[in-house]
């Protein structure tokens, strides 16, 4: 089991640097030096800044899996061994690398963090905290944009274009935030392999594997909602310590933007991050969003009345920062492998 472990770490290593390879060869390095020269610095601050997102990232994650620990299991469920909340951080770093580099973007970091956590929890209260962390990550993305639309129509000024643009975007929120509260009290996960039943291209292998594991994923989804039925203070603090994270990593468009306008404030920043995360999740299909965050930056900083080149400023810097982080992820893929034990879930 420890072969095939190995095997598929590698696999996931490699993939991944890969495309972080080809990404890097898009890069104008001269104008990636110009910016770092005149970023100074608050670049170093940026880079360190994520090194403190990613502990609500994993304590998000990790109060998910300790609440677990409560619920009631199948008979022949694993016997827990405890989980290392700094091993967890270098995995949700990594999880979150594998993300960045692949098309699809859960496609790659989630199949790595249920394989490294199966051996110590089981295969199905891995699947399920992953797919909950997952659910609690997007949720808190849904009232992070719902959040800076009640900001936007408070601080800035309106017009009738941008009364739709930020109607249509509650309407949004709310209806992802009415489906996920549905996911939370239900299950998910068997919901959503009864949606790939009907897709072209998906539906053989959904069915097939809806017969095969039928059982496994009923008890996914009993233990997904365990966590909202059962834990709403452990529900609430994983959305909460998520949402915080959202409102914290605008300090890296705050960063950014001092260097060239002091006056820059904070609401400003949320405004910014918010709008581009939501253009850019579009274009979820892209490795590292490539475009789609550069569009989002230039898109909202001229909403604010802010010059095109801050913009795109602002995407440069935090391109070259995902990369830095992506590589360290991946790295750490193959940094403090140890042997893990034997199960047969």
């Amino acid at each position: 089991m420890a072969d095939k472990k190995n095997k598929y770490q590698n696999i996931f290593f490699i993939f991944g640097i890969v495309v972080l390879a080809i990404m890097v060869t898009q890069l104008d390095f001269a104008e990636v030096w110009k910016g770092l020269r005149h970023a100074g610095y608050w670049f170093f601050a940026v880079v360190a800044l994520w090194a403190v997102l990613y502990i609500f990232n994993t304590a998000a994650w990790y109060i998910i899996i300790k609440s677990q620990e409560n619920n009631d299991l199948p008979a022949n469920a694993v016997k827990h061994t405890p989980v290392s909340f700094w091993w967890l951080y270098k995995i949700t770093i990594s999880g979150f690398a594998l993300n960045y580099a692949t098309p699809g973007g859960l496609m790659g970091g989630e199949p790595y963090r249920i394989m490294e956590l199966s051996p110590k929890i089981g295969t199905e209260r891995a699947s399920s905290s992953v797919i909950l962390y997952v659910m609690t990550h997007i949720f808190s993305h849904l009232w992070f944009w719902l959040l800076a639309t009640l900001l936007y129509i408070i601080t800035q000024p309106m017009n009738v274009f941008m009364g739709m643009v930020l109607g249509l975007i509650t309407l949004f929120c709310l209806v992802g935030i009415w489906f996920f509260l549905k996911g939370y009290k239900k299950g998910l996960a068997l919901r959503l392999m009864n949606i790939l039943r009907h897709i072209p291209g998906a539906k053989k292998w959904a069915r097939g594997f809806i017969e095969t594991h039928k059982e496994q994923l009923d008890n996914v989804d009993c233990q997904i909602a365990a966590l909202h039925n059962q834990n709403p203070r452990t529900f609430l603090g994983a959305v909460l310590l998520e949402l915080a994270c959202r409102v914290v990593s605008s300090l890296e468009i705050l960063f950014i933007l001092m260097v060239l306008m002091p006056s820059v404030n904070f609401i400003q920043c949320i405004l910014i991050l918010a709008f581009t995360s939501l253009f850019a999740n579009m274009l979820f299909f892209m490795p590292l969003q490539l475009g789609g965050r550069e569009g989002g930056f230039l898109m909202s900083v001229n909403g604010l009345g802010m010059t095109a080149s801050a913009g795109i400023f602002v995407a440069l810097i935090v391109r070259v920062r995902e990369l830095i982080w992506t590589a360290i992820g991946l790295l750490l893929i193959k940094v403090g492998r140890s042997k893990q034990p034997k199960n047969k879930n």
